[in-house]
C-alpha cells in the first residue's frame, strides 16, 4: 500500500479511500464487514461515511453498521483514519440540517453514537450552508416550511460560527480534523482565510467528484486546494460506473445492459476501452492510475460492493502511465485544457 499526508496535516492516509456509501445498501451487512476486514488487511486505512448513508434502511444505517463492526475489537479503530460528514437533513425538525453550530454539536454527538467512537478522525462539511433548502430534500421540511435568511449573510451560517461549533469540537477531542465536499473554490478560500484569522488549522481536505469524466474542478478548485495544502479526496472516480468498462459489461448483459449513450459517448466510450486493451489493464483501474498521478489527489474513493472489486481496485497503484498514455487520455477524455483564467481567456 501506498500512503500520503492528508493535504498539509501530518495525519499518513492510504492513497486509496475506502468509501461506504454501499454499505447496507448494496452490500449486506457481512459482506461489509468481510470488505472492511479484507481493506485492513490490504493496508486501506482510510475509511469514509456519511451520517446520510444507509436508505433504504434509514440515515444513519451506514454509521451504524460501521459501529458495530468497530464495536468487534481487535484494535480496528485504532488502526483506521475515519471521516464521515455533516450537512444533510437528518430528521423533520428545521434545525436538524446545515451548519449551525446547533446542528454540528447534535450531528457529531449522533454521528458520535451510531460509530460507537469517541472521536472522528476528519469531520467533513457536506456542502456549503448556502440557506436554501434544495429541491430534493424539502419533503423533509413540509411544503408550509418557508425559510428566510438575513440578505447579507452568505454562507446562511457565518464562518465565524462554524469555526467556533468545530474548534470546540477539537477542543473535546470529538473531532481531529475538518474538510469539506463540493465547495467551490472561493469557498475553500474564504474557509481557510477565516480560520487563519482566528489561529484555527482549517480545511485539510476537500471531497470533490473528479474523474476522466469530469474534470470542472481543474478549473479553480484544484489551484485552490494546491494554493492552500488541502488534500483533493475525489469521489465518483469512475464517473458512476461509465469508466469501468461499460461497453464491456452491457456486451455482455452485466448490471449495464441498459446503457444509454449517444453516438458520441460511445465512440468516445470505444476509443477508451481500446486505449485499455492495449495497455492490458482494465478501465476501472486506468480511471483511478489517472487521478492518482494527480499529486494534489490524496485518495480516490472506491465504493466496493463485493471484496473482489475492492482487490481489483488495488492494482491502480502498480500502474505508471506514461505522457504519452496521459496525452492520449487527454485526447479521449478533454478537460479544461488549464486552469482558470487561462482556460479560456487566451
Amino acid at each position: 500500500m501506498q500512503y500520503t499526508h492528508l493535504g498539509r496535516s501530518g495525519v499518513a492516509v492510504s492513497r486509496i479511500c475506502l468509501g461506504t456509501m454501499n454499505f447496507g445498501v448494496a452490500a449486506d451487512e457481512a459482506e461489509s464487514f468481510r470488505i472492511m476486514d479484507r481493506a485492513l488487511e490490504l493496508g486501506i486505512q482510510f475509511f469514509d461515511t456519511a451520517d446520510r448513508y444507509g436508505n433504504p434502511q434509514g440515515y444513519g444505517y451506514t454509521e451504524e453498521l460501521i459501529g458495530r463492526w468497530l464495536a468487534q475489537g481487535s484494535r480496528r479503530r485504532e488502526q483506521i483514519v475515519l471521516g464521515t460528514k455533516v450537512f444533510g437533513p437528518m430528521g423533520r425538525g428545521i434545525n436538524d440540517r446545515g451548519l449551525s453550530a446547533y446542528h454540528i454539536r447534535c450531528a457529531c454527538e449522533d454521528s458520535l453514537r451510531r460509530l460507537q467512537t469517541d472521536h472522528i478522525d476528519l469531520y467533513q462539511m457536506h456542502h456549503v450552508d448556502r440557506g436554501v433548502i434544495p429541491a430534493n430534500h424539502r419533503a423533509w421540511f413540509g411544503e408550509d416550511v418557508e425559510l428566510r435568511f438575513p440578505p447579507h449573510i452568505d454562507p446562511a451560517t457565518p464562518w465565524e460560527e462554524i469555526w467556533q461549533a468545530m474548534e470546540q469540537l477539537v477542543r473535546e477531542g470529538k473531532i481531529t480534523y475538518v474538510g469539506s465536499s463540493n465547495f467551490a473554490a472561493w469557498n475553500i478560500a474564504q474557509a481557510n482565510e477565516r480560520a487563519r484569522a482566528r489561529g484555527f488549522f482549517g480545511l485539510v481536505s476537500e471531497q470533490s467528484v473528479y474523474s476522466l469524466a469530469k474534470r470542472m474542478v481543474e478549473l479553480e478548485v484544484i489551484p485552490a486546494c494546491r494554493a492552500y495544502g488541502v488534500g483533493l479526496i475525489c469521489w465518483s472516480p469512475l464517473g458512476g460506473g461509465v469508466l469501468a468498462g461499460a461497453l464491456r459489461k452491457a456486451a455482455e448483459g452485466g448490471r449495464r445492459a441498459n446503457l444509454s449513450l449517444s453516438e458520441g459517448q460511445r465512440a468516445q466510450l470505444e476509443t477508451y476501452e481500446g486505449l485499455c486493451r492495449e495497455l492490458g489493464e482494465e478501465p476501472a483501474v486506468v480511471a483511478l492510475a489517472w487521478l492518482l498521478h494527480n499529486p494534489v489527489v490524496t485518495a480516490p474513493i472506491i465504493g466496493p460492493r463485493t471484496v473482489d472489486q475492492l482487490e481489483s481496485a488495488l492494482r491502480a497503484l502498480s500502474v505508471a502511465l506514461d505522457d504519452e498514455v496521459l496525452r492520449r487520455l487527454d485526447a479521449i477524455w478533454p478537460g479544461p485544457g488549464d486552469q482558470a483564467p487561462e482556460a479560456y481567456a487566451w
